[in-house]
């Protein structure tokens, strides 16, 4: 009477072994860059978002709207760098700060994840109550280690209008990594 062994040569375990050690080292790095790259493009996504509400608020309401960079989640930085975070209030008083008599915060969105940088020319962006923009045109910059060459730009104009993109396509040309 002879039984039948059920089971993997080494060999066969070898090979499988081999072709899983193959298909992770080609697999790991392009999920870690998908990673990244979703990262990054949700973070400025966040951030369209947003002023496209303090936009859109300022109309509805008839009153001046500003998004500032912030640390705290309550108060205007003064900080050209946004990646702590950002809030959106009404700026009835166009003061450039978060006022007792003002409504409270309509939106704080919380520091940026993944050691990401988002820069920009100005610490704080007012939408008058027609929806312009109220100063010059910028440009932010979100970064990560990877450097310029993977880089998302938003560019806010001066009529109020936001894009995001790649820093590679030519109209965010301007975008910059520290």
């Amino acid at each position: 009477m002879s039984t039948k062994q059920t089971g993997f040569t080494l060999i066969e375990l070898m090979v499988t072994l081999s072709v899983l050690a193959i298909l992770l080292t080609i697999g790991i790095p392009s999920l870690q860059m998908f990673i990244q790259n979703s990262r990054l493009q949700s973070q400025s996504t966040a951030l369209v978002g947003d002023f496209n509400y303090a936009r859109s608020e300022a109309v509805r309401r008839g009153s001046p709207m500003a998004v500032c960079a912030s640390a705290d989640g309550a108060t205007c930085s003064g900080a050209q760098t946004w990646e702590t975070g950002w809030i959106v209030f009404n700026d009835a008083n166009t003061n450039s700060a978060v006022d007792v008599g003002e409504q409270p915060l309509l939106r704080a969105a919380p520091a940026l994840g993944g050691n990401n940088t988002l820069r920009a020319g100005r610490a704080l962006i007012r939408f008058d109550a027609q929806g312009y923009s109220v100063g010059f045109p910028t440009t932010f910059s979100a970064c990560d280690i990877r450097g310029a060459g993977s880089a998302r730009g938003v560019v806010l104009s001066q009529q109020g209008r936001v894009r995001s993109g790649k820093a590679t396509e030519p109209e965010f040309a301007a975008v910059a990594c520290p």
